[in-house]
This record gives structure tokens, sequence and C-alpha cells, in this order.
């Protein structure tokens, strides 16, 4: 975006693709007659239903961090690869939480919901369904170099646990 850092450009083009991907998935939807609430399993019926998914997901990135976290080093990758893009001023942290927010519903949305079905339709298998997902949101993430392998990794982790839960809602949470 002219006139921003390439960090704020970023994080504008990126949330502006994350919803462009949403609507199309509720373009998808729409045709079908289904609403978003078809793929995350719907809202929380009571606050203690969002709590107890908001601790699933704490304790799935208890898990998923180090898993994740290794990957990357036998990948031989370091933190450096995501210094360029975390916040560096007050502005660029508002918007960098609203990109985390987006990010994990959107790509919830996307992968483990919309394409963990499609794949699965297309394959006849849950399992397989899960894998492809999760190679596909390693590829999205190829800005990574190599680490998209580890982040194929969180994908397929992400994937067990939205099987496991059959909701989108704790995984959103986490990646959030």
């Amino acid at each position: 975006v002219p006139g921003l850092s390439a960090r704020l450009s970023g994080y504008l083009t990126v949330l502006v693709e994350e919803w462009f991907l949403v609507y199309l998935v509720w373009l998808a939807l729409r045709r079908r007659g289904q609403s978003f609430g078809a793929l995350t399993s719907g809202r929380w019926p009571t606050p203690r239903a969002f709590w107890r998914d908001l601790g699933l997901g704490a304790a799935f990135l208890v898990i998923a961090i180090p898993a994740v976290s290794a990957w990357v080093q036998v990948l031989g990758g370091n933190s450096n690869a995501v210094a360029g893009f975390t916040p560096k001023t007050g502005l660029e942290m508002g918007l960098w939480v609203g990109l985390a927010a987006t990010a994990g519903f959107a790509e919830e949305l996307l992968f483990r919901g919309y394409l963990t079905r499609q794949f699965e339709g297309w394959t006849r298998s849950p399992r397989l369904g899960i894998v492809l997902q999760a190679v596909a949101f390693g590829l999205a993430h190829g800005y990574y170099g190599r680490i998209m392998m580890a982040i194929m990794v969180q994908g397929l982790l992400l994937g067990a646990l939205a099987r496991w839960r059959k909701s989108l809602l704790p995984g959103m949470l986490a990646h959030g």
C-alpha cells in the first residue's frame, strides 16, 4: 500500500486476502443453503462452553508450540524468519491483533472447515482430508520458506483437534 511501511502494508494486504477467502467460502456455502455454522459447529451455547473451548485451545498450544518449534529446528529454521512480520509500533500492534483474530477465524474456516470437507469428499477418507488440508495450509505459508513444512505439522495438529472436537471453535481460539 503506497505511503505505508512494509509491515503495515503487509498486514493490510493479508487482512484483505483473508476476508476475501472468507467471502468465497461464504458464497460456496450459500449456494448449498448452508451457513458458517455448518463448518464451525455453530456458536457457543453458554459462557461455560466458550471457556471450555478456550481451555482446549490453550492446552492445544502447550502441545503444538513445542512440536512445531522442534520441526523448525530440524528444518534449520530460526526465529529470524518471523522477525520482519512482528509489530514494532503501537499502530502495528493494533493491526497485528486484528490480523491474528482474522487468521484464527479465516484460516480455520477455510482449511480445517471448507477444504477438509472438500478433500474428504474427493478422497472418501477423513484422515487423508486432514493431511491434504495440512499440506495446503503449509503451502499457503510458503513465504516462510522451508519452515512451511513445520506449518504443515501445525495444520495437521489443528485438523486433528477439529476432527476430535467436531468443532473449529477451539482451533480458532488457539490459532488466533
